[in-house]
Protein backbone atom coordinates (compact mmCIF):
# COMPACT_ATOMS: atom_id res chain seq x y z
CA UNK A 1 0.00 0.00 0.00
CA UNK A 2 2.97 2.21 0.21
CA UNK A 3 3.16 3.27 -3.65
CA UNK A 4 7.09 3.48 -2.74
CA UNK A 5 8.33 1.30 -5.21
CA UNK A 6 9.74 3.81 -7.98
CA UNK A 7 11.00 5.89 -5.14
CA UNK A 8 13.29 3.14 -3.01
CA UNK A 9 16.33 5.19 -4.22
CA UNK A 10 15.47 8.55 -2.68
CA UNK A 11 17.04 7.20 1.28
CA UNK A 12 18.60 10.34 4.12
CA UNK A 13 21.58 8.59 2.43
CA UNK A 14 21.00 9.68 -0.95
CA UNK A 15 19.92 13.17 -0.41
CA UNK A 16 22.30 15.78 -1.56
CA UNK A 17 22.52 17.80 1.69
CA UNK A 18 25.19 20.72 -0.57
CA UNK A 19 22.07 21.83 -2.37
CA UNK A 20 21.69 25.57 -1.02
CA UNK A 21 18.51 26.08 0.93
CA UNK A 22 18.26 22.80 2.03
CA UNK A 23 19.85 22.39 4.84
CA UNK A 24 16.89 22.99 7.77
CA UNK A 25 14.51 20.86 5.83
CA UNK A 26 16.44 17.91 5.68
CA UNK A 27 17.55 18.21 9.40
CA UNK A 28 13.48 18.71 10.43
CA UNK A 29 12.73 15.78 7.90
CA UNK A 30 15.47 13.52 10.16
CA UNK A 31 14.04 14.31 12.78
CA UNK A 32 10.66 13.65 12.06
CA UNK A 33 11.48 10.26 10.75
CA UNK A 34 12.73 9.24 14.05
CA UNK A 35 9.81 10.54 16.00
CA UNK A 36 7.39 10.73 13.62
CA UNK A 37 4.57 13.00 15.53
CA UNK A 38 2.44 15.62 14.23
CA UNK A 39 2.37 16.63 10.47
CA UNK A 40 5.33 17.89 8.77
CA UNK A 41 4.73 20.53 5.88
CA UNK A 42 7.65 20.74 3.50
CA UNK A 43 6.66 23.72 0.98
CA UNK A 44 9.01 25.31 -1.43
CA UNK A 45 9.69 25.27 -5.48
CA UNK A 46 9.06 22.34 -7.73
CA UNK A 47 12.26 20.35 -7.92
CA UNK A 48 13.77 21.79 -4.35
CA UNK A 49 13.52 17.73 -2.37
CA UNK A 50 10.45 18.19 -1.15
CA UNK A 51 9.24 14.78 -2.69
CA UNK A 52 13.10 13.39 -1.55
CA UNK A 53 12.71 13.87 2.37
CA UNK A 54 9.35 12.77 2.43
CA UNK A 55 9.95 9.38 0.75
CA UNK A 56 12.93 9.39 3.19
CA UNK A 57 11.15 9.52 6.23
CA UNK A 58 8.44 6.91 4.58
CA UNK A 59 11.39 4.10 3.95
CA UNK A 60 12.79 5.12 7.39
CA UNK A 61 9.62 4.86 9.16
CA UNK A 62 8.95 1.29 7.37
CA UNK A 63 12.40 0.17 8.15
CA UNK A 64 11.80 0.83 12.18
CA UNK A 65 8.70 -0.13 11.95
CA UNK A 66 7.65 -2.67 9.03
CA UNK A 67 4.39 -4.15 10.65
CA UNK A 68 2.94 -0.12 10.14
CA UNK A 69 0.58 0.74 7.07
CA UNK A 70 2.47 3.81 5.42
CA UNK A 71 1.12 5.84 2.72
CA UNK A 72 2.78 7.77 -0.06
CA UNK A 73 0.15 9.12 -2.59
CA UNK A 74 0.46 12.39 -5.10
CA UNK A 75 -2.56 14.32 -4.26
CA UNK A 76 -4.22 14.01 -7.85
CA UNK A 77 -3.25 10.30 -7.85
CA UNK A 78 -4.75 9.83 -4.75
CA UNK A 79 -8.03 11.21 -5.68
CA UNK A 80 -8.24 9.11 -8.94
CA UNK A 81 -7.73 5.76 -7.04
CA UNK A 82 -10.45 6.93 -4.81
CA UNK A 83 -12.74 7.67 -7.55
CA UNK A 84 -11.96 4.49 -9.34
CA UNK A 85 -13.34 2.94 -6.62
CA UNK A 86 -17.04 3.80 -7.10
CA UNK A 87 -16.54 1.21 -9.68
CA UNK A 88 -18.16 -2.15 -8.18
CA UNK A 89 -16.50 -3.91 -10.74
CA UNK A 90 -12.95 -2.55 -9.45
CA UNK A 91 -12.46 -4.98 -6.70
CA UNK A 92 -11.59 -2.52 -3.90
CA UNK A 93 -14.88 -1.03 -1.93
CA UNK A 94 -14.52 2.65 -1.51
CA UNK A 95 -14.93 2.91 2.25
CA UNK A 96 -12.44 0.04 2.83
CA UNK A 97 -9.94 2.73 0.29
CA UNK A 98 -10.92 5.68 2.25
CA UNK A 99 -10.67 3.95 5.16
CA UNK A 100 -6.97 2.92 4.81
CA UNK A 101 -6.04 6.26 3.26
CA UNK A 102 -7.25 8.45 6.28
CA UNK A 103 -6.25 5.70 8.99
CA UNK A 104 -3.01 5.10 7.98
CA UNK A 105 -0.20 5.21 10.33
CA UNK A 106 2.19 7.31 8.41
CA UNK A 107 0.61 9.39 5.61
CA UNK A 108 2.17 11.01 2.55
CA UNK A 109 0.67 13.19 0.69
CA UNK A 110 2.52 15.16 -2.07
CA UNK A 111 2.10 17.76 -4.47
CA UNK A 112 -1.39 19.35 -2.30
CA UNK A 113 -2.66 21.95 -4.46
CA UNK A 114 -2.08 20.05 -8.09
CA UNK A 115 -5.02 18.74 -7.70
CA UNK A 116 -7.91 19.12 -10.10
CA UNK A 117 -10.28 20.98 -7.46
CA UNK A 118 -13.67 19.71 -8.03
CA UNK A 119 -16.44 20.40 -5.23
CA UNK A 120 -15.76 16.55 -4.94
CA UNK A 121 -11.91 16.45 -4.98
CA UNK A 122 -11.94 19.37 -2.01
CA UNK A 123 -14.50 17.47 -0.05
CA UNK A 124 -12.63 14.02 0.02
CA UNK A 125 -9.40 16.07 0.83
CA UNK A 126 -11.13 17.77 3.40
CA UNK A 127 -12.48 14.91 5.45
CA UNK A 128 -9.49 13.11 4.73
CA UNK A 129 -6.61 16.34 6.66
CA UNK A 130 -10.39 16.76 9.32
CA UNK A 131 -9.89 13.01 10.25
CA UNK A 132 -6.07 12.77 10.48
CA UNK A 133 -5.94 16.67 12.16
CA UNK A 134 -8.71 15.55 15.12
CA UNK A 135 -7.22 11.99 15.48
CA UNK A 136 -3.48 13.73 15.74
CA UNK A 137 -2.04 10.87 12.95
CA UNK A 138 1.25 11.86 11.82
CA UNK A 139 1.13 13.08 8.47
CA UNK A 140 3.70 14.53 5.52
CA UNK A 141 2.90 17.12 3.60
CA UNK A 142 4.39 18.87 0.65
CA UNK A 143 3.42 21.36 -1.99
CA UNK A 144 4.96 23.82 -4.18
CA UNK A 145 1.64 26.14 -4.94
CA UNK A 146 0.57 29.20 -3.55
CA UNK A 147 -1.45 28.62 -0.54
CA UNK A 148 -4.60 30.57 -2.77
CA UNK A 149 -4.17 26.80 -4.39
CA UNK A 150 -5.11 25.09 -0.91
CA UNK A 151 -8.65 25.03 -0.20
CA UNK A 152 -9.01 27.19 3.30
CA UNK A 153 -10.06 24.30 5.80
CA UNK A 154 -7.27 22.61 4.63
CA UNK A 155 -4.76 25.20 4.60
CA UNK A 156 -6.33 26.18 8.65
CA UNK A 157 -5.39 22.13 9.83
CA UNK A 158 -2.13 22.33 8.11
CA UNK A 159 -0.69 25.62 9.22
CA UNK A 160 -1.79 24.79 12.61
CA UNK A 161 1.52 24.83 15.11
CA UNK A 162 -0.07 22.74 17.61
CA UNK A 163 0.24 20.43 15.24
CA UNK A 164 2.28 21.44 12.28
CA UNK A 165 5.90 21.93 11.29
CA UNK A 166 6.02 24.21 8.75
CA UNK A 167 9.96 23.95 6.64
CA UNK A 168 10.34 26.12 3.98
CA UNK A 169 12.67 24.79 1.13
CA UNK A 170 14.43 27.57 -0.48
CA UNK A 171 16.39 25.34 -3.26
CA UNK A 172 15.96 25.91 -6.89
CA UNK A 173 14.72 23.14 -8.97
CA UNK A 174 17.67 20.67 -9.35
CA UNK A 175 16.46 19.51 -12.64
CA UNK A 176 17.23 22.69 -14.10
CA UNK A 177 20.38 22.83 -12.71
CA UNK A 178 21.24 19.32 -14.46
CA UNK A 179 19.88 21.06 -17.75
CA UNK A 180 22.15 23.80 -17.29
CA UNK A 181 24.59 21.68 -17.12
CA UNK A 182 23.93 18.94 -20.22
CA UNK A 183 23.53 22.63 -21.89
CA UNK A 184 26.86 23.57 -21.03
CA UNK A 185 28.09 20.14 -21.89
CA UNK A 186 26.86 20.04 -25.41
CA UNK A 187 28.32 23.60 -26.21
CA UNK A 188 32.31 22.07 -25.06
CA UNK A 189 31.51 19.25 -27.82
CA UNK A 190 30.65 16.78 -24.91
CA UNK A 191 27.61 15.59 -25.91
CA UNK A 192 26.08 14.83 -29.39
CA UNK A 193 22.82 15.96 -30.61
Amino acid sequence: MSNLDAFLDRTFDDFDQSIPGVSDAFQAALDYSRTPEGWLFLHGRCGGGKTHLAVAIALAFMERQPHQRVLFSVVPDLLDHLRATFDPGHGVAYDERFDAIRGAQLLILDDLGTENTTPWAREKLYQIFNHRYNEQLPTVITSNQDFKRIEDRVLSRILDTRLTRYVHLDADDFRLQRRGEMLGMRGRGRLSS
